[in-house]
């Protein structure tokens, strides 16, 4: 059943979208007062709209945008209050402007002064995308990230992608075929509905290098495809796990690394990793072993699955 369109906003507004219900109703995670809000001071130029419908249950960053009515948001940014918000209380500010459907965590107590500075424009979205932790929080004290987020903005729309509600492996370089064959060999070759890694005998997986499972995507229409705008190109029907990204440093890089990008905490964020640790990540975050920051570098340090 599809989502229901979110309200119209008037300028100075920004809505405040419930997207978790236990029993039906809303969870604000205390991010919500009796009164109304208390996240924007009284002299704020800024107003939070908070909205609920069940509709919303469990949306996603991403898909947000779609559900904005015709002809644009009157702000910049919404507020998305999900499972991760009501349980960590950091709510999740995405981008409806410059690429949208992409996130960026947002402590609360400092979400009234960020959302007065995107308006104002003493900061623009690029600039909480640069400046986030490996959890996808603006100024967070998790520890900088080996490979930052890029912020490309393309000059281009891209078609929508296959729903699944496994991985997608989505080709965005066209100029090695040799290596694109390569890399779907290394993952035992596509079956003939074009998934790599479905038709791998159990008794064969290495446990050490976990075989990806995901459907193919590879279509010159995804040519150039940054991470930030892939959230807002995945269907809301399936819960996709997770959209891997062979790029032009996939085919230049001696262990192809692929670019994982979050469709869930924080979509757009970015993780990078070589081709036969992307299988692991996918089975993790399926049965909710470990979060998608696990799998982001840190500046400086040795990835974890690389052993001692």
């Amino acid at each position: 059943m599809p989502c229901p369109e979110l309200p119209r906003t008037t300028s100075g507004e920004v809505l405040m979208v419930c997207a978790y219900y236990e029993h039906g109703e809303p969870s604000w995670g205390g991010l919500l007062t009796p009164g109304g809000t208390a996240l924007v001071p009284d002299d704020s130029p800024v107003r939070l709209c908070p909205v609920a419908d069940p509709g919303w249950d469990h949306l996603r960053g991403g898909n947000v945008p779609a559900l904005i009515p015709g002809g644009g948001p009157a702000a910049p940014v919404a507020v998305l209050v999900d499972i991760a918000a009501v349980y960590g209380g950091e709510p999740l500010l995405v981008d409806l402007a410059a690429i949208p459907g992409r996130g960026v965590r947002v402590a609360k107590e400092r979400l009234g002064e960020i959302l007065a500075a995107l308006f104002d424009g003493a900061l623009v979205f690029d600039d909480l995308i640069r400046d986030t932790d490996l959890r996808g929080t603006y100024r967070g004290s998790a520890g900088r990230r080996a490979f930052p987020v890029p912020t490309t903005h393309p000059q281009r729309d891209f078609p929508a992608l296959p729903a699944t509600e496994g991985a997608l492996l989505v080709r965005t370089w066209f100029e090695d075929d040799d290596g694109w064959r390569a890399l779907l060999d290394e993952l035992g070759g596509t079956d003939e509905e074009g998934w790599v890694g479905a038709d791998i005998d159990p008794d064969d997986i290495d446990e050490d290098r976990y075989p990806l499972t995901a459907l193919v995507v590879d279509d010159p229409a995804y040519a150039g495809l940054p991470p930030g705008s892939v959230p807002a190109l995945v269907p809301p029907e399936e819960h996709t796990v997770l959209v891997a990204l062979a790029d032009a440093a996939t085919f230049a890089g001696a262990d192809r690394p692929l670019a994982a990008v979050d469709l869930h905490d924080t979509p757009g964020n970015l993780a990078v990793l070589p081709w036969h640790v992307a299988g692991s990540m996918v089975c993790n975050l399926e049965i909710a072993n470990m979060d998608f920051h696990d799998y982001v570098l840190a500046e400086g340090v040795r990835p974890w699955w690389e052993g001692p």
